[in-house]
């Protein structure tokens, strides 16, 4: 059938469908529709960018909220309780209401250093952007069942949690009965409630860590309410069953979480679901060369949430797994405020200073300081349950800035905010953040 066209051209017209001929240009292309992506596009919007461009892979804007039935949104944001869709609708509005132009359905397969995006869909076949500046804001994804190695066989009735929410809030389906929840993530646990409401048995929520990865509020609310068990320092050690999933074996782990012989447990169910963690999207991110943070995943970007490429932001779960979506968003301001300073010429660069995770810390964001003109929040996260918490910043061996917590928790982020005057009077060009706690 190839051998009748007359040139590539058509065999990639009948491939991909139509292709643009010439390529259009953007000041401001934000890549992701959920809320990172609808609040840097709102933020830009008000700084005065009017061509701008949302590209959204799926069939509406919202992201993952949209999925996320339960309240708990817009404590922080907008002062009241909100579910996740109720908080996407929101920012939703302002976009339809501003005109702010967006794309759905359509895929973004590359971007090139030069800034020039390359998206497919249905309607337009491939089209080509070159933009001034870009916002990554592409989300996160869940770990799966692969990335655990968990011996057994492969049943039906092992999901996601993410999946299986999905299945229950927006299609309708209910995946099983006798349910084992590995992992204490904030999904595991929301869903440990979801399921228990659904009519379903929750036998148990595993986590391999002595400590749970989700809020507080959850543990009470999802899992105390409803006296579910939480197994802290256990993990699944096997799968049983064929066709459909028979039980798991759960077993102790030690300090260095390798499990216990001889402390077995075997539960009967017919659905594990798998909270285990999430991936920030960065591969769009990697192709382009931008420099990653081997403990967030994401991006390494200054307090604007630039990145090591010139003109390109990242914001959201993208750039590192958030708690709270209010966070999310509070941080797309800060992007896309910065995106249209970019583009308007007015940023300003007078400091070169690395901010890198000392004793007792995690991750910080940002990584470094570009400019002492505004005060800068240091997000980051701890590695262990401590009380009567001080949260110390040095510049070499003295101290610039303090701040004092009750209590830390790895699954709940902090910050702490340097001043204009504090970051002025930094003299060399690195700081560390470290956490003293008992």
């Amino acid at each position: 059938m190839f051998a009748r066209l007359e040139n590539q051209a058509e065999i990639q017209e009948l491939l991909w469908g139509r292709r643009s001929e010439n390529m259009q240009t953007k000041d401001l292309v934000i890549i992701g529709g959920g809320p990172a992506g609808m609040a840097a596009a709102v933020s830009a919007y008000g700084k005065g960018i009017r061509d701008l461009l949302i590209i959204e892979r799926d069939e509406s804007l919202g992201g993952i909220l949209q999925q996320c039935i339960h309240n708990g949104f817009g404590l922080h944001m907008f002062k009241e309780e909100l579910t996740g869709p109720e908080y996407a609708w929101r920012y939703e509005k302002m976009i339809l209401d501003l005109g702010i132009p967006f794309k759905l359905n359509s895929m973004v397969v590359d971007i090139s250093k030069d800034k020039v995006i390359t998206y497919v869909n249905e309607e337009e076949g491939e089209v080509k952007i070159k933009a001034k500046a870009i916002i990554l804001a592409m989300g996160c994804r869940e770990r799966s069942r692969g990335a655990l190695n968990i011996p057994g066989t492969r049943p039906a009735g092992i999901y996601t949690a993410g999946t299986a929410q999905k299945f229950i809030n927006m299609m309708g389906l209910m995946v099983g009965r006798q349910v084992v929840i590995l992992g204490s993530g904030d999904i595991g646990l929301i869903m440990a409630r979801r399921m228990t409401l659904e009519g379903a048995s929750v036998k148990a929520v595993c986590e391999i860590m002595p400590y749970s990865s989700g809020l507080a509020r959850n543990i009470v609310q999802c899992l105390d309410d409803f006296n579910i068990p939480l197994k802290l320092g256990h993990t699944v050690t096997k799968i049983h069953g064929k066709d459909r999933l028979e039980g798991v074996t759960i077993s102790k782990v030690d300090e260095n979480r390798r499990p216990i012989p001889g402390t077995e447990e075997y539960i009967e169910c017919d659905t594990l679901l798998l909270s285990v963690g999430l991936i920030p999207e960065n591969e769009l991110t990697k192709g382009m060369g931008i420099e990653l943070d081997g403990s967030t995943r994401g991006a390494v970007v200054d307090q604007n949430r630039e990145t090591s490429l010139e003109g390109v932001f990242s914001c959201g779960n993208v750039l590192h797994v958030h708690d709270l979506v209010d966070y999310v968003s509070e941080e797309a301001y800060i992007a896309g405020e910065a995106a249209a300073r970019y583009i308007k010429g007015e940023r300003v660069k007078n400091k070169n200073i690395s901010v890198t995770a000392s004793d007792n810390v995690s991750y910080v964001v940002p990584q470094r300081i570009s400019s002492d003109n505004e005060k800068v929040k240091i997000y980051f996260r701890t590695k262990n349950e401590l009380d009567n918490v001080q949260i110390i910043v040095s510049d070499c061996e003295k101290v610039v800035c303090k701040a004092k917590r009750r209590k830390t928790k790895p699954g709940e982020m902090e910050y702490v905010t340097m001043a204009e005057d504090v970051l002025k009077n930094i003299k060399g060009n690195e700081i560390s953040l470290k956490v003293i706690g008992e």
